[in-house]
């Protein structure tokens, strides 16, 4: 689960595009291009991007976008489950132990020194609360995927979630009111929400498509996911997809972009800090 898979389709090599749309000009900007398979764009800054590859962590300058590698000490097989601490100082990172199963570490974003969160495992980090001081994250329970919590103070982990067949993506809303993810239930996917303690679980997407990885704005009025078509398992990758916005204040749900990707396109939180933009990555055959 989360290992990146051979980055080849039908004998061909593909290409790996970082993109930013810009959400109040409706525009698209393809910031870098790579044979590297690249995946969860995640911002540090107005001008900083991280990605995983491979086990390593990147860091991409919007100045001048290449690959710059982020020393991240004995961790080096890191998941794409990966994101940044509200006040910028700490790197929250899923690294494969040496059964495969995904351990969650926060590390000094300007050292090497990490710490280990998750004492029961797999788990997989997908954000952080505004005030920094919980993490959520998909993990694996009793034979159960469920939405957890932990909080740094108290090194105290909450299960959140019971009754879904699949659990994933958890990702906290700007005021830290809710947490989003998407859940199965009767088998279909769809988008969740709840209150950071569990309560107030409700329904926020339905029909037929397969929904993921949903990311609240920094504004708070809309919520970017992604839908694969009906019937997917999982969360492929090499598929053809939509990226979606949940308009918070009458529901209404438009359709971004079309296009080929899936699996680390956008797992972590993509959106730049203001809340006008987001990263993506797309795949090209």
């Amino acid at each position: 689960m989360r290992r990146s898979m051979d980055p080849q389709i039908k004998g061909n090599v593909m290409k790996y595009k970082l993109v930013i749309f810009d959400n109040r000009l409706s525009c698209f900007e393809t910031l870098l291009t790579t044979d590297r398979l690249i995946e969860a764009p995640n911002w540090h800054s107005n001008d900083t991007i991280f990605v995983n590859s491979d086990g390593l962590l990147f860091e991409i300058d919007l100045n001048n976008p290449v690959l710059l590698f982020h020393n991240t000490g004995e961790l080096t097989t890191l998941n794409n489950d990966h994101g940044i601490s509200p006040d910028g100082t700490t790197l929250f990172l899923s690294n494969n132990d040496e059964n495969g199963n995904s351990v969650i570490f926060q590390k000094d974003i300007n050292t090497t020194n990490c710490i280990q969160i998750t004492n029961t495992n797999p788990s997989w980090w997908h954000g952080v609360s505004p005030d920094g001081q919980t993490i959520t994250y998909t993990a694996l329970r009793e034979r159960n995927f469920c939405i957890c919590t932990f909080d740094l103070s108290t090194r105290t982990e909450n299960v959140l979630t019971n009754g879904f067949n699949h659990t994933d993506g958890p990702d906290f809303s700007a005021d830290g009111r809710w947490i989003w993810f998407n859940g199965e239930r009767g088998g279909e996917m769809n988008l969740w929400r709840m209150h950071p303690d569990g309560t107030k679980l409700s329904q926020m997407t339905s029909g037929p498509t397969v929904d993921w990885f949903p990311h609240p704005s920094p504004s708070d009025d809309a919520v970017l996911f992604m839908s694969y078509a009906p019937g997917t398992k999982g969360h492929p990758r090499q598929k053809h997809v939509e990226l979606k916005l949940l308009n918070l204040r009458n529901r209404k749900i438009t359709v971004i972009k079309k296009f080929f990707g899936g699996q680390g396109s956008i797992n972590a939180p993509c959106w730049d800090p203001k809340g006008h933009r987001f990263a993506y990555v797309e795949l090209q055959s």
